[in-house]
């Protein structure tokens, strides 16, 4: 008789506490394991019934208490700078040698294999039909939507890369991470952390409703995560961080996060004009930004310039430059410049090290080939070597974020998102990014920073038909610490004094982060707070009106503070409706369709 272990999360009641076993500290998630002979699916339940299954798990035993363990540790940015957390550890040993740990988090499990044999398989998990699932098709830059399905049965992205179907044609190769409401009210976000050197990333491969990890052949796997809950419990999360290795570095008070003015949106090969660098310098001093990014191409600057002029006059204006590099490990052929100067550990520290002597604060590396074991170790070693110059990083074309920002905090931003440069590309983005934006903080912001460049008043190559309230609450709802502004100068710079001010002062790191309601693809609204002074950005994802109303109260130190709104006039009245408020407990409005909301409470 074949036997099949099965690891199943499970939601409790509070009142139930008594009789689980296996339990989380706060008793809310317990695992069971049986064995079972031919069961694929498993019943998904809430209140001691099955949230989740893992299937094909190679156990010779039962798991056993080993340890309780607690995070207590400060990151550099993020969503919550202050991150606690605590687990119960079990252990259980693998056919073959090794051992499975298995963390009971408070808000989710992780577990990893310890393996004496690096070709023990990985384990599954089953989505049954009739699932909700926001699930990306895997590509290898992770820019890709997070659609509603309740299917496996999804025709491919044809113009994705990594296309895997099965026999029945369908895709069936997933990236993480992936949300799931197995009952109505209750989510599971899958996902991975705390990737090492020697390394890969894995995704997910169906064969119908299992959907097995794809093999991580080292003897020590990365953790496998899943945080359980409402959506509160999913977006306010640092699982991720908990997971990952500390940062070693004593000395980390040279990484300063910060808002960004940024080329590329309005000018794709902008970066090669030193007249045009110039205006976006001007634009960050005039709105007392830290940044300015000069993108690909600055090697090959038109009329006699270069690119330390172009960084000596943001020096001069207080602007600290942020240059682009190709990794030439992906996208070269046909590919922007500059290339092949960081693939050595001669070249990077070389090139680094010029970066630092002429006054670069920071780069963005672009153009990766996936996440497997050359691309995962790459980054670690262009990270480590950044660090030793004191270098900012952001990654783009790239894997999804898996900790990494706590063990290289230097790591400030990745994209791997479906972003506002889509607006350069295909006319599709315009009718599917209000509801694209109100998904992304359930799903991929969810587990860490991410370079989406919001806030675009005007019009790129294909025009969008959100609100001006939708495109500035862009930059309170993602959380990156590096936020780059897209927008062109001239533009940015006839918004409302108001407006303005709002950018110039707006934080890219935070001591809180609270979701105060909100559905995928339908609305969100979230409220970070740094220091005193909270923020709450508010997306409509719909083409209709939206009413709401928001109960203030639980946000400490709001309470009897003034607010400042920004908000959409109706139909074609103008843009902008900004307003004040002596003290806000509730926050009642009606959104326009694809609209939004910034509220800002407190001096």
């Amino acid at each position: 008789m074949k036997r099949t272990f099965f690891i199943v999360a499970t939601l409790i009641a509070a009142a139930n506490i008594a009789t689980a076993q296996n339990t989380s500290p706060n008793g809310r998630i317990t695992i069971e394991t049986t064995v079972e002979a031919s069961r694929n699916v498993v019943e998904v339940c809430h209140n001691r019934r099955n949230v989740l299954t893992l299937t094909d798990v190679p156990l010779d035993g039962q798991l056993r208490f080993s340890r309780h363990v607690r995070d207590d540790y400060q990151m550099v940015a993020g969503k919550r700078l202050h991150c606690t957390n605590e687990a119960n550890e079990y252990l259980a040993p693998l056919k073959r040698g090794g051992q499975l740990v298995m963390r009971l988090y408070n808000d989710g499990i992780a577990f990893r294999y310890e393996r004496k044999e690096k070709d023990v398989p990985e384990a599954a998990f089953l989505i049954p039909e009739g699932t909700r699932r926001w699930m990306l098709q895997w590509t290898d830059s992770y820019e890709g939507f997070y659609p509603l399905s309740t299917t496996y049965r999804v025709e491919p992205v044809p113009s994705y890369s990594g296309i895997s179907k099965s026999a029945e044609g369908y895709n069936n190769r997933w990236g993480f991470p992936a949300l799931l409401e197995p009952v109505e009210g209750t989510f599971v976000l899958l996902t991975e952390a705390n990737i090492t050197k020697g390394q890969s990333a894995s995704c997910l491969y169906n064969d119908g409703e299992q959907y097995r990890l794809s093999p991580t052949l080292t003897a020590t796997t990365p953790w496998r995560l899943a945080i359980i809950g409402d959506l509160k419990d999913v977006v306010e999360s640092t699982l991720v961080t908990d997971v990952s290795d500390p940062c070693r570095w004593d000395d980390t008070s040279w990484i300063k996060p910060g808002v960004v003015s940024w080329i590329y949106w309005a000018y794709n090969h902008g970066s090669n004009d030193y007249n045009i660098i110039k205006r976006y310098v001007d634009l960050a001093a005039n709105l007392k930004l830290p940044y300015v990014l000069v993108d690909a191409e600055w090697d090959t600057m038109k009329d006699g310039h270069t690119i330390e002029e172009a960084v000596s006059y943001a020096l001069s204006k207080g602007v600290r430059p942020l240059i682009w590099y190709n990794s030439s490990v992906g996208w070269v052929n046909g590919a922007p410049t500059p290339k092949y100067r960081l693939n050595t550990a001669e070249d990077r520290e070389r090139e680094f090290a010029w970066c630092e002597q002429i006054g670069v604060a920071g780069v963005k590396i672009d153009f990766f080939s996936g996440d497997d074991q050359r691309n995962m170790d790459f980054q670690i070693d262009l990270l480590e070597s950044a660090a030793r110059h004191h270098l900012l990083v952001n990654f783009h074309g790239a894997t999804i974020p898996r900790g990494w920002q706590r063990t290289y905090p230097n790591l400030l931003s990745t994209e791997a998102v479906y972003g506002a440069e889509w607006y350069n590309n295909v006319a599709t983005f315009t009718t599917r990014a209000a509801a694209h934006n109100a998904t992304l903080p359930f799903t991929r912001n969810v587990i860490g920073p991410m370079d989406y460049t919001p806030c675009a008043f005007s019009d790129s190559q294909h025009p969008h038909i959100t609100t001006h309230a939708h495109e500035l609450a862009l930059t309170v709802v993602f959380e990156s610490a590096l936020q780059h502004l897209a927008d062109r100068p001239e533009s940015l710079l006839a918004q409302p004094r108001e407006v303005q001010q709002f950018l110039g002062e707006l934080p890219t790191v935070w001591d809180d982060t609270r979701l105060l309601d909100g559905y995928p693809a339908d609305y969100v609204a979230i409220a970070r707070r740094r220091h005193n002074r909270w923020y709450i950005g508010v997306l409509n994802g719909t083409d209709q009106p939206r009413t709401i109303d928001l109960d203030l109260t639980t946000l400490q130190g709001a309470n009897g503070q003034p607010a400042m709104l920004f908000a959409d006039l109706p139909g074609d009245k103008g843009p902008w409706k900004i307003s004040k408020a002596k003290r806000l407990k509730r926050l009642s409005q009606q959104l326009q369709p694809r609209g939004g909301l910034v509220v800002v409470i407190g001096k």
